[in-house]
């Protein structure tokens, strides 16, 4: 190496370490310890390997970079504003403050942020979701002499990535699926954030991941020849994804802090910064220093990267012009266009189709929009035969190197990378990482299956993508005690509840076929967030959409289903008002009609979301649940927690206040009190109490 490119290498590479020091002690807090001991490999990568255009993030071919270790994002930040990318110096000083484009952790809010990352491993997860995004695109999309689809996915792993039980699942099926486009550099200070590794993590970590099917490599993480060397051999790999573990010094170049956790998790303090800035050559009574050679070397990736994607956009227009049919599906990939006309192929169900579990409705419609929405990829954690998520006739997701002697797939055929069946196995927090992943780089439209019950495990995952905003579906099935025999440990209580907390969360509890039909409608349609379809085991009756509103209704969170006497503006006013949702719609149907006998006008409102029916004018949720109608009753075979908000604290809630029991389902729903009858000794007994307090008052 010549002298003048190692001097320039070595100033950059301070440049790194000091505004990431600075830009912590400014806040007063932060992750000084990566960003200074990793800066060597990073630099490596983002200067001699990454293709990227800083003057457009959102290049579609460009390389991806996921900083799983979301703690050490100064490292980040630093090279996003050097290279060139939409963030300025000042932007650095205002690390962590109110308002700022420089969070503590990364998000997909600043620019050239691809995933947001903090919570350990699921960056992991996120760049196994890219790289299989990007296979499936390639195997969609290129042609023999046209190339439109080139990418590679990179990251960081730290060791506390590695330790995460998430990132075993999303690098076990990165193994299994050979994909070869994936390279992660694992930053192996051997520190944690209160303490060194050894007290905790004595594995073999090289050897884990080949056992997973990686390749792997060994070296100093310091030494920008080898890490150079390393990234290249990797590369040439194209069966296997590629660990690199690199062995770097947590806080490089501080005299007291350097190798302890002293130096993950809080400022260096003024004294051991000033001290560091002498032991690396640098000026130590200057702040955010970022001498003009070190900028102008930076700044070389503008102009390169620019020509990387001009390059890119004639290869695009030479497909268009030899195949215009294929640029044009690709482009509206890239886009999350849908194709138009692809409502018209969703099933109706009639009373006669019924009774259908809403589980077995949504697959007859995923199906269908499989058919017309060709972006449409997922699977779930090995329970297609029960969440019935198959799309059939679409293949499986699986390298084509993968020997399937005595493989039982779902679709049979060899579909390679093509597929659209993804087998996520028995993973779903790493299915939930890996669906953030899909989302986030784009093109694909994913979704992921399980039963409701195992949206815990999925649970990290999922706040992640509602908070970056990802367009993710999860189909979740057997949705409440209703399922039956398996017991209280698959039967959901509190979870409704838990994920209509969440914000930007769209949950969906269809009541019945055609329900199920609509929430994939608006699914389908939504945007700025995930959506949760919540569906049941057992077999509902398909409603007589003659004799009951339109499942149209649904679109706007809450309708009224079925009202207290003839639909039209003479309508009598309810006495009373009876909420539910999924499969308790049907009861509150049973109980509607044994109170209209003893002469009371109850209405029944579907609501299959609070989110949506939240949005909706005033004015329109005033004619659904009337102010001065206040006998309400809500009846949904979960927790009641939340239910206050819509039945006010005259109404009562039917629902669950303990686990459930193993026994068959309708045995165990009667013998929890989600029976007709009580729906209407409930609601007489609300009836009474609301009479009783308004002829107290007058």
């Amino acid at each position: 190496m010549a002298v003048e490119t190692q001097a320039i290498d070595n100033l950059c590479i301070n440049t790194i370490r000091t505004l990431s020091m600075d830009a912590v002690q400014k806040a007063m807090s932060g992750h000084p310890g990566l960003p200074m001991g990793a800066a060597a490999m990073a630099y490596v990568l983002w200067m001699r390997h990454l293709r990227h255009n800083p003057r457009n993030p959102a290049w579609p071919d460009r390389d991806r970079f996921i900083l799983s270790a979301g703690h050490g994002s100064m490292l980040l930040y630093s090279l996003l504003y050097l290279t060139g990318y939409d963030l300025t110096l000042e932007d650095l000083k205002q690390f962590r403050q109110w308002g700022s484009r420089t969070p503590g952790h990364v998000e997909r809010s600043t620019p050239g942020v691809e995933v947001t990352t903090g919570p350990l491993g699921q960056g992991v997860g996120n760049s196994v979701g890219m790289a299989i995004t990007e296979r499936w695109l390639a195997a969609q999309f290129n042609r023999p002499g046209h190339t439109i689809v080139d990418h590679y996915t990179y990251a960081i792993y730290s060791d506390g990535d590695i330790m995460e039980g998430v990132a075993a699942e999303a690098a076990s099926l990165a193994g299994h699926l050979r994909l070869g486009r994936l390279i992660a550099l694992y930053d192996s200070n051997r520190v944690t954030l209160s303490a060194t590794t050894s007290v905790t993590f004595s594995e073999d970590v090289g050897r884990r991941f080949e056992a997973d099917g990686w390749h792997t490599q060994r070296i100093d993480g310091n030494d920008l020849e080898a890490v150079d060397a390393a990234l290249a051999a990797a590369r040439a790999v194209e069966d296997r994804p590629s660990l690199i573990i690199a062995r770097t010094h947590l806080g490089y170049g501080s005299p007291h802090r350097q190798d302890t956790f002293k130096a993950h998790g809080e400022p260096l303090g003024e004294d051991e910064v000033r001290l560091t800035k002498r032991a690396l050559g640098w000026p130590e009574d200057k702040t955010f220093y970022v001498p003009e050679e070190a900028l102008a070397h930076f700044r070389t990736a503008v102009p390169r990267g620019e020509a990387l994607e001009a390059d890119w956009r004639r290869r695009l227009d030479a497909c268009r012009r030899s195949v215009p049919d294929l640029a044009r599906a690709f482009e509206q990939a890239l886009a999350g266009e849908i194709p138009e006309g692809w409502e018209a192929h969703l099933p109706m169900f009639t009373p006669q189709d019924g009774p259908l579990a809403t589980r077995e409705a949504s697959g007859k419609a995923l199906n269908a929009i499989a058919a017309s929405v060709p972006t449409l990829i997922g699977g779930s954690a090995d329970l297609d035969p029960s969440t019935f998520t198959q799309l059939k006739g679409q293949g499986d997701f699986e390298s084509p190197l993968v020997d399937s002697e005595g493989a039982q797939g779902t679709s049979g055929g060899v579909w390679g990378y093509a597929g659209r069946n993804i087998h996520f196995g028995v993973r779903e927090h790493g299915m939930g990482a890996i669906l953030n992943g899909m989302a986030a780089h784009g093109g694909v439209r994913p979704f992921g299956a399980t039963f409701l019950i195992f949206s815990d495990y999925m649970r990290p995952a999922v706040r992640l993508a509602a908070l970056s905003e990802l367009t993710v579906l999860y189909v979740w099935t057997h949705d409440s005690i209703g399922l039956g025999e398996d017991g209280p440990t698959h039967q959901p209580v509190e979870h409704l509840a838990s994920l209509r907390a969440m914000p930007n969360m769209l949950v969906l509890r269809p009541a019945d076929a055609n329900e199920t039909v609509e929430a994939l409608r608006v699914a389908l349609h939504h945007t700025g967030g995930p959506v949760a379809l919540v569906l049941s085991r057992q077999k509902l009756p398909v409603l007589d959409r003659a004799a009951t509103a339109p499942a149209a209704g649904l679109a706007r969170g809450a309708y009224v289903l079925a009202d207290a006497g003839p639909p039209g503006p003479r309508s009598p006013r309810p006495d009373a008002i009876v909420i539910a949702t999924g499969s308790e719609v049907a009861l509150a149907l049973e109980a509607q009609q044994h109170l209209a006998q003893e002469g009371i006008r109850c209405r029944v409102v579907s609501m299959p979301s609070w989110e949506l029916f939240e949005a909706q004018p005033q004015e329109y949720r005033d004619t659904v649940l009337p102010p001065e109608v206040r006998a309400r009753v809500s009846v949904e075979a979960a927790s009641p927690f939340g239910w206050e908000r819509w039945i006010g604290l005259e109404g009562d809630a039917i629902g669950l206040n303990r686990y459930g029991a193993s026994a068959p389902g309708a045995v165990v729903m009667r013998e929890l009190g989600f029976t007709a009858n009580h729906v209407v000794q409930v609601v007489k007994t609300v009836l009474a109490r609301t009479r009783g307090r308004k002829e107290g008052r007058s």
